[in-house]
């Protein structure tokens, strides 16, 4: 999965993704001005809307205890029903701990003081809006960039890469739907920026291959089982 045209176009889809929300941060601010109601409200704060976040939320863990519960069925009690290996659950739990975990909730959202849409005084808040790549912004910790939620979602990626052929192109794109989903919700609470949800996938996908290419050369063994 690793190879040298998917990791290329990988880094050349975040370089292009930087440049255009270098060249043009407003960006931003029209793509979340569609959402907003004025006075920090947004569309999607309604009890749908945080009975869907809630569900969005707990969705990935779900998987991977799915994927645990799976595998130990296969191991213990013999069950013939497709299970990820040992293998594969260390590249779970690895891209989920680095990814959404340490780069995205831990450096990230705390060290880059973007202001929440709903913070900006463009929509109601009290705060001045900052591009994506300006750590100079007010908000203290957990902040816009990037998001934590889309990075989580799209980490669903990695059991769908684990899915034998020719249910894998099935399961990537659901994945991809599912990310884009819980995305777009939070621009719709009024808690990203489209640059925050856009770079939070990317980031991502790209802690993903980059465990595939770890865990493959420590056990010498894909993570999906394929020799």
């Amino acid at each position: 999965m690793t190879s040298t045209r998917i990791v290329a176009g990988s880094l050349a889809a975040v370089a292009l993704t930087c440049l255009v929300f270098t060249i043009t941060p407003s960006l931003d601010l029209r793509v979340a001005s569609i959402f907003a109601l004025g006075n920090d409200q947004f569309v999607g704060q309604t009890p749908l809307g945080n009975a869907l976040r809630r569900l969005f939320y707990w969705t990935p863990f779900c998987l991977f205890a799915v994927m645990l519960a799976l595998h130990a069925m296969r191991r213990f009690m013999r069950s013939k029903v497709w299970a990820p290996t040992g293998v594969g659950l260390i590249f779970m739990a690895l891209s989920l701990a680095i990814g959404p975990g340490l780069l995205v909730n831990t450096l990230l959202k705390d060290h880059s003081h973007r202001p929440r849409p709903y913070q900006v005084t463009q929509f109601g808040g009290d705060q001045a809006f900052k591009p994506f790549y300006r750590f100079d912004g007010e908000c203290r910790r957990n902040c816009s960039f990037v998001s934590g939620e889309g990075a989580e979602a799209f980490w669903t990626l990695a059991p769908a890469v684990l899915v034998p052929l020719p249910w894998r192109p099935i399961a990537i794109a659901a994945a991809l739907v599912f990310g884009t989903a819980t995305s777009l919700l939070r621009i719709a609470f009024g808690g990203h920026f489209l640059s925050d949800s856009i770079l939070a996938g990317l980031s991502t996908w790209l802690v993903i291959l980059a465990c595939w290419w770890l865990v493959t050369r420590l056990f010498g063994v894909r993570p999906d089982g394929v020799v």
